[in-house]
């Protein structure tokens, strides 16, 4: 593409679109129409230099041109109740549902791992060793000990908040880092069922796996649940990298890129309800059974949540992306 050529060809409708968006006064019919016809032509221009010949200056001024345009042809428009309500009831629930192929087996596979190494720590008295000292070890998991007052060393409202944030944190970084290739959500996957792993290997060993289930199930179901989400979705926006299917991959990445910021949110949410739990319901002095309950409920309507809500959605068309109104027009990429 010759640019000069290029431009000198169609700078007229750039600034006749420009002055079109400079009008005080309402557009006619006419300029209304005329708005919409030079906005997708600039937006068909503007995708071509950027894939032909790419200049900053050009594309810099087009891009401001096309967003100005897009808002006048589509636009503006406040967040509501009902923004809200659709997201609680279409996107999240519908964007957990269609990721369900990537988090399902994550979590199976994660699940294998932690009891593995439990297993293998509980049979291995050298391996216990080599994580404390037995005097240590004791004091983690004798009655009253470590693993048990962990639960309310603080006050219930500011222990949960701590919780949620770092279980928040933990499933943004799977979120994030997904578009290097899944690796670092691997490695923090790996890193949350060591952990988990340690604490059933250990008290498992001292007789106190009851003690230790009845800790963790409360609000790990949930928890758990949560992470291993984030984790597949993460693993998926990397796959997309490899992958991006029919689409352009910068359009792949855009697509997949929404939908994860918008289930970063909505597992905000489930991960405060299971801060909650954690907070208030596992140090409780309810019996064992009853936490045990809570934490299966919660798990189960998570699920059918998912799968009923998200499910009906899905097949109704809605994957968890943006309204078509609010994404950036897909333009041609050749003339």
């Amino acid at each position: 593409m010759d640019l000069d050529v290029f431009v000198s060809a169609h700078r007229a409708e750039w600034d006749r679109l420009d002055a079109l968006l400079r009008r005080r006064r309402p557009l006619t019919g006419a300029e209304t129409d005329e708005l919409v016809v030079l906005y997708q032509r600039t937006a068909t221009h503007l995708s071509l230099i950027q894939s032909a010949a790419p200049d900053p200056q050009l594309t810099g001024r087009l891009s401001q041109l096309v967003a100005r345009a897009r808002g006048a042809v589509t636009g503006a428009r406040r967040a509501s109740w009902r923004d809200v309500t659709r997201f609680l009831t279409h996107s999240f629930p519908a964007a957990v549902y269609r990721s369900r192929h990537w988090w399902v087996p994550t979590a199976l596979l994660s699940t294998a791992v932690a009891a593995l190494l439990g297993w293998w720590i509980g049979t291995h008295p050298d391996v216990q060793a080599s994580i404390a000292a037995p005097a240590e070890l004791r004091e983690l998991t004798r009655p009253g000990g470590q693993y048990e007052t962990y639960y309310s060393s603080n006050p219930a409202a500011s222990f949960a908040a701590q919780v949620w944030t770092n279980n928040a944190w933990a499933a943004a970084l799977c979120l994030i880092l997904g578009v290097f290739l899944g690796l670092p959500v691997l490695w923090i996957l790996f890193q949350n069922m060591l952990n988990l792993g340690v604490g059933f290997g250990l008290m498992s060993s001292a007789g106190r796996l009851d003690t230790f289930l009845g800790l963790v199930l409360p609000h790990g179901l949930l928890e758990l649940t949560a992470v291993f989400v984030a984790a597949g979705t993460g693993l998926r926006l990397g796959w997309t990298v490899i992958d991006p299917g029919p689409r352009t991959r910068r359009a792949a990445l855009a697509a997949e890129g929404r939908a994860a910021l918008a289930m970063a949110i909505g597992l905000a949410l489930v991960l405060f309800i299971s801060g909650a739990i954690e907070g208030f319901v596992t140090p409780s002095g309810l019996p064992t059974w009853a936490r045990i309950i809570i934490g299966v409920v919660a798990e189960l309507a998570f699920l059918a949540y998912v799968y009923v809500v998200g499910g009906r959605a899905a097949r109704d068309g809605e994957t968890g992306d943006l309204e078509e109104a609010e994404r950036s027009a897909d333009v041609p990429m050749a003339a």
